[in-house]
């Protein structure tokens, strides 16, 4: 499905490069796993090509959906539920789906609310989250650094 040098999404830690393929034995078992490296905190982790299907793991977005990414950024914050409870559980949902349009509106809606009023610990979680995933995909598409990336988004939200 993916080869050496694709650069996928895996849901819920972002985007990366697959390096290497690699044949491990686990509890007796040989399997072979992407070897995928992760642009922010320089992590590899392993995923086992045969659960590749069921994980969500989907190639980068295009050049023109990062664009859209961008705009959906610089809009206002969309409505959410008052209550944080509530509100947790529908961003959570939307970072799950793996969805970098959902991503995208959960860390603007939840940035902007940081600012204005501050966040419950848990909904700091997901703004970091989000952040963490946003970044990682944008950074590789656009060839930028996701310290750079980051800054970039930040003030299409700030403007």
């Amino acid at each position: 499905m993916f080869h050496i040098g694709d650069k996928i999404v895996y849901p819920m830690h972002g985007a990366g490069v697959i390096e290497d393929i690699e044949k491990k034995e686990i509890l007796g078992e040989v399997k072979d796993y992407y070897i995928l490296k992760m642009p922010l905190g320089d992590l590899k982790i392993s995923i086992p090509l045969d659960k590749i299907g069921d994980m969500g793991i989907r190639s980068v977005v295009s050049n023109d959906e990062v664009n859209t990414v961008k705009e959906i950024i610089s809009e206002d914050k969309g409505k959410m539920p008052k209550n944080w409870n509530r509100r947790y559980k529908e961003n959570l949902e939307k970072l799950r789906s793996g969805d970098i349009y959902e991503i995208s509106s959960v860390f603007r809606d939840l940035y902007i609310l940081d600012r204005d009023k501050g966040l419950s610990m848990m909904e700091k979680k997901l703004l970091n989250t989000s952040k963490k995933m946003l970044v990682s995909e944008v950074a590789i598409v656009d060839d930028t650094s996701p310290t750079e990336t980051e800054k970039n988004l930040i003030s299409l939200i700030n403007k």
